[in-house]
């Protein structure tokens, strides 16, 4: 595989974006969202199945309802006949007239935070059976994540906590009609992993937030800026984040501590910066550089041992990828060009995201799953090279085949021109062959500058 030359020039950044107005999921899209869940029902023989929903782990209820629960624990049950009834907490009942699909709710007091009321006097499982689980029926769990081992998936293990699994067993009867259905969301052939025009453009006002975030952020970095500064960068517009945002200057989790403290930016440090809302995250990680004499001694290479081949990986991601592919393709491209005994890397090159910032993904060793149309994908390459801070502009694109660029385009065309215009800032600044199949979710997809004080000069490729 032939390496691209790649060199540090100076560059115009690329534009900020956002375009500030959220995008709602229509009805027909929900409509469109309950109709895919009852098919893989029927298609599996399920009679029913229950998801799990919480703050940390919502993204499947929340698929449904329009929102996940705040403080407390919630179930949805749907039959195959698509009644739904949703379990809630105190704190959480009086949202059940908000869900976006009809639905009836049962009060579980079990759900709520501790030492709050518990004047039910029915029990948990006389509760459940309230909702509408019911006995010696075919029943799937839906957490938040399946269990695959040796390319299968693990059926009987459970991520819901154990006494609401307990109790659903004790109902149901029958071990044997209890079943992990979380894979009829995500992973292979999974409901949410394709989304349509509408839902796009609902991920992409996320996506577009987190990408200005970091643009912002990167301006204002500077020696004596505080993580707490560049911090007020990353979080805005009282939107709730999918990941943890991170501004770190020099060593990260000082004292076990996750967040942005007083500590300034001094030249030489490493630099960590994340932020994420629904439909994307962006980072990037590099030096508090001008020039290589800035670095320390130890890491006079750094550009050369991480931040060059890092691109040339992530430039081939973008130039590579396509509709049909399969997964395990382009994981093996990554490692030829960027191999893993070398640069230390140990997750998946890529994975899905939509609500959560990890949703599954189908980029792994020997996958055969197919990348399709209507995947946002979140390009997610981590080298770790001892000796070395690490290099990062991880971002999030969509893969979309002619059909849905055209619904796109008809429906919300001045996000169409967003990425159009994203598109031509890759081609023509940055030096990427782009896929034809790539629409970028945001504006700084692949810009990277490694020697983040010097706002002049950024990674490009060149003939």
């Amino acid at each position: 595989m032939s390496k691209k030359n790649v060199c540090f020039k100076q560059v115009s950044p690329p534009e900020k974006d956002w375009s500030g107005i959220p995008v709602p999921l229509t009805e027909k899209t929900i409509s469109e969202r309950k109709e895919k869940i009852l098919k893989k029902m029927k298609e599996r023989g399920l009679d029913q199945i229950i998801i799990y929903g919480d703050v940390e782990h919502g993204s499947n209820f929340e698929y449904l309802t329009g929102y996940f629960t705040r403080f407390e624990e919630s179930l949805l049950v749907i039959n195959v006949h698509g009644e739904i009834t949703l379990v809630l907490g105190n704190e959480n009942l009086n949202k059940a007239t908000k869900s976006r699909v009809t639905a009836n709710a049962v009060h579980v007091p079990h759900f709520s935070l501790p030492n709050q009321p518990l004047s039910q006097e029915k029990s948990l499982q006389e509760l459940l059976s309230l909702a509408g689980v019911r006995n010696n029926t075919r029943t799937g769990l839906v957490g938040w994540k399946m269990f695959v081992s040796n390319g299968e998936v693990e059926k009987k293990l459970y991520d819901l906590p154990s006494y609401i699994v307990d109790t659903i067993r004790h109902i149901v009867g029958n071990e044997h009609l209890l079943s992990n259905e979380t894979d009829l969301f995500i992973g292979e052939h999974g409901v949410r992993t394709i989304n349509n025009a509408n839902e796009v453009a609902h991920y992409e006002y996320g996506a577009a937030l987190a990408s200005d975030c970091i643009l912002d952020a990167m301006d204002k970095l500077a020696p004596g800026v505080t993580e707490q500064t560049l911090g007020d960068s990353l979080n805005r517009a009282g939107q709730h984040n999918s990941i943890v945002t991170i501004a770190a200057a020099g060593p990260r989790y000082v004292s076990g501590n996750m967040f942005p403290t007083d500590n300034a930016v001094k030249c030489g440090d490493t630099i960590s910066l994340t932020v994420g809302y629904r439909g994307g995250a962006s980072t990037r990680a590099g030096y508090a550089a001008y020039h290589q004499h800035d670095l320390p001694v130890e890491a006079q290479g750094y550009m050369d041992a991480v931040a060059v081949p890092y691109f040339r990986a992530y430039v081939l991601w973008l130039e590579a990828i396509s509709v049909g592919m399969a997964g395990g393709e382009l994981f093996g491209k990554i490692d030829q060009i960027l191999p893993r005994q070398d640069y230390h890397w140990s997750l998946c090159p890529g994975h899905l995201v939509a609500d959560e910032e990890w949703m599954s993904s189908p980029i792994y060793e020997g996958s055969t799953e197919k990348l399709l149309s209507g995947m946002i994908l979140q390009i997610d390459i981590i080298p770790a090279v001892p000796g070395f801070g690490g290099a990062s502009a991880e971002s999030t694109v969509l893969l979309a085949d002619e059909k849905l660029k055209q619904e796109i385009k008809d429906a919300y065309p001045e996000m169409w021109l967003r990425m159009q215009k994203r598109r031509s800032y890759l081609i023509e600044t940055l030096g990427v062959n782009l896929s034809q199949d790539i629409l970028p979710m945001c504006s700084s997809v692949a810009f990277l500058r490694p020697y983040l004080l010097d706002k002049e000069r950024a990674l490009v490729c060149s003939d």
